[in-house]
């Protein structure tokens, strides 16, 4: 197994220290202005991770609606516009330049109808999928979380369904056990049958903690630390799964408490 963070917990420097993979969080590394993106900003990363050991992934832009997401890189892949579609395939570019693993993408928003939504999902994300073959780039769609009802694939099955619907060899899952548990309430059991019914197409997984209950807040999407929560981590064992978990976690300190807990139940 490969342990990875993501960008947001702490400086590039601090994270190379203690894992051995990066995910570059792009709507907070301020490499855009406005939806510009400042190429520069993007070979001065590259020049930081060179020096070292350690693979990254990427986190494109993706639909928020919280204070602090920047408004400019707010995307949704069931509602495409033109900028949009560009913000996506500009990280998938990234990820070429870089040599990143993967380029995990969300899926779309419920609009409406459900079906209809998850249609134009499926028609902009199998586009998008056949940019990132021609760059011989991974894209791994993630499960969101259940608590929020205009989520699309919050389901293991729906997610498949889509995976299967794009069709493409360079298109498979980010499982995010955090957004799973959510999903599944906190029932451990349903979150252990979520991670079967996945297990077979995973690219990436990401990896934080929750109470499994909706919450004021991020609807109760919280990224603690592992263990600070209700999830069984022992689950990942069963994955059977050796790429990157990567710890979806706002401090170094959580970082070091989600090593100890992946050595733990993941270590194979």
């Amino acid at each position: 197994m490969i342990i990875g963070a993501s960008s947001f917990a702490g400086t590039l420097p601090e994270l190379i220290s203690e894992v051995d993979s990066i995910e570059l969080y792009i709507p907070k590394l301020e490499v855009y202005e406005g939806t510009k993106l400042i190429r520069s900003r993007i070979k001065s990363i590259q020049d930081i991770i060179s020096s070292y050991d350690i693979s990254t992934s990427i986190h494109a832009p993706y639909f928020s609606d919280a204070p602090n997401y920047p408004l400019e890189l707010v995307v949704d892949t069931a509602n495409l516009n033109d900028i949009q579609e560009r913000l996506i395939n500009e990280s998938i570019e990234i990820a070429q330049e870089l040599g990143s693993q993967v380029v995990v993408i969300h899926p779309g928003r419920i609009n409406g109808n459900k079906e209809r939504s998850f249609e134009n999902m499926v028609t902009n994300l199998s586009r998008i999928a056949s940019f990132a073959q021609d760059r011989d780039v991974m894209l791994g769609l993630e499960n969101k979380e259940g608590t929020d009802p205009k989520n699309l694939c919050i389901s293991a099955s729906e997610l498949v369904e889509a995976i299967a619907r794009i069709g493409s060899t360079n298109l498979q899952a980010t499982f995010d056990i955090g957004h799973a548990n959510l999903t599944c309430k906190g029932d451990q059991e349903k979150l252990r049958d979520f991670s079967r019914t996945i297990k077979d197409h995973i690219a990436h997984v990401h990896v934080h903690d929750n109470t499994g209950s909706l919450t004021e807040q991020y609807w109760g999407d919280m990224h603690t630390a592992p263990g600070k929560g209700s999830i069984d981590f022992s689950i990942l064992k069963g994955l059977g799964f050796k790429g990157v978990y990567n710890l979806e976690v706002f401090s170094i300190e959580d970082i070091k408490t989600g090593k100890k807990i992946l050595k733990k139940f993941a270590d194979f």
